[in-house]
């Protein structure tokens, strides 16, 4: 097999309800540059970054797969991902302008794209292909109701919704609003609503400060809640260990750590708990594995955020012992050939070949696609 060509495309889909907002961001869709990389034995593997849907930045993602990467890639064998990656990752040029900004997005693309080319290959789902078991269930939880956007009726409601009519065992609510007091305010809703047997997840977005942080740490608890997500500034390792060592409120976060050594400061000064890698901030699945087996070697669980909303995450949490819980936002489910099932607050094993990151014929049709 020898790769002949990369096909770029960019796809926006439309969030929950025309728009979602927590405590930093509000968004009208969410953006998924990336790339097909074609061979010469007819397979085509998948791979996408994640984003807000800024087309201006999309586009320097796809330019850099294409004429930043796809040169060192045509010619090569797609199913030799790790050392491909190395050569990618180390390239002189490239890492010079960027080890963990568009550079690395667009390779998490090209990664993932080459799993899933290696696991077409081998006729086998990528859980499968990494060595995973048909008999390891994965419960998911659902952060699509807890917005901060949502009126608290709203809020209720939708809760409700996903534990009493989807099968839901576990929701997660953003937090980090104008006041601390409404924040709880919500969580209690919340939790009066769903009872004890819920569990409850909370997410800052980066939001507080450390006295902020403490505050709303120690508040929280008396909520049974399971953890708090993002609570300060992403980079700030040594906040999250004070926070850490102040509170028996465990904290949540990696969605915003880029590169696999800076997880390794955070798992090894005890500022994280439950350890949150995403394929499309890291660069793709190879170093989300790194990460994965670092948490594993702490005795972590890996909870990953699900940036790329397709199938992928769920290949990797059935293959990687540390994964047992997984998130779920079904934003992209309705462009993705074979899109992420829930049935019963549990994720359903797939058996198609390959990551489930192809996207259908008319999502790839769409005005948002790059010639």
């Amino acid at each position: 097999m020898h790769i002949t060509k990369l096909q770029p495309f960019i796809l926006h889909a439309p969030v929950t309800r025309g728009g979602i907002s927590d405590s930093t961001h509000s968004i009208t869709h969410w953006g998924a540059p990336g790339v097909a990389i074609h061979c010469d034995s007819g397979h085509v593997g998948y791979g996408f970054s994640g984003t807000h849907a800024h087309l201006p930045t999309d586009r320097m993602i796809v330019d850099c797969i294409t004429d930043g990467f796809g040169p060192l890639l045509t010619g090569r064998d797609p199913r030799e991902v790790r050392d491909l990656w190395q050569t990618l990752y180390y390239n002189p040029q490239l890492r010079w302008v960027g080890r963990s900004g568009i550079t690395h997005l667009a390779l998490g693309a090209i990664d993932i794209a080459l799993w899933d080319l290696k696991a077409k290959a081998a006729g086998e789902p990528l859980w499968r292909l990494l060595g995973g078991s048909s008999q390891k269930s994965v419960e998911a939880y659902n952060t699509d109701g807890g917005w901060l956007n949502w009126s608290l009726q709203d809020l209720v409601g939708d809760c409700r919704r996903m534990v009493e009519q989807e099968g839901y065992r576990a929701v997660k609510l953003k937090v980090g609003g104008k006041r601390l007091g409404d924040d709880i305010k919500r969580v209690e809703a919340v939790r009066n609503a769903l009872g004890d047997d819920v569990r409850i997840m909370t997410d800052a977005n980066g939001r507080w400060n450390l006295p902020t942080a403490i505050e709303a740490s120690r508040r929280l608890v008396d909520y049974d809640v399971t953890w708090i997500e993002e609570p300060m500034q992403f980079d700030d390792c040594e906040g999250h260990r004070r926070l850490a060592e102040s509170t028996s409120l465990p904290i949540a976060m990696g969605e915003q750590l880029y590169m696999a050594m800076q997880f390794r400061d955070f798992i090894q000064a005890g500022a994280v708990h439950y350890v949150q890698p995403d394929i499309v901030r890291l660069a793709g699945i190879t170093e989300w594995w790194q990460v994965a087996d670092l948490a594993h070697s702490y005795a972590l669980p890996v909870v990953p955020h699900v940036g790329d909303m397709a199938q992928t995450h769920q290949h990797l949490c059935i293959a990687h012992p540390a994964c047992h819980l997984l998130e779920y936002i079904p934003w992209l489910r309705d462009w993705m050939k074979y899109p992420a099932q829930v049935e019963c607050g549990q994720f359903l094993t797939p058996e198609d070949p390959g990551a489930g990151t192809e996207p259908t014929a008319e999502a790839l049709d769409t005005i948002n696609k790059v010639s």
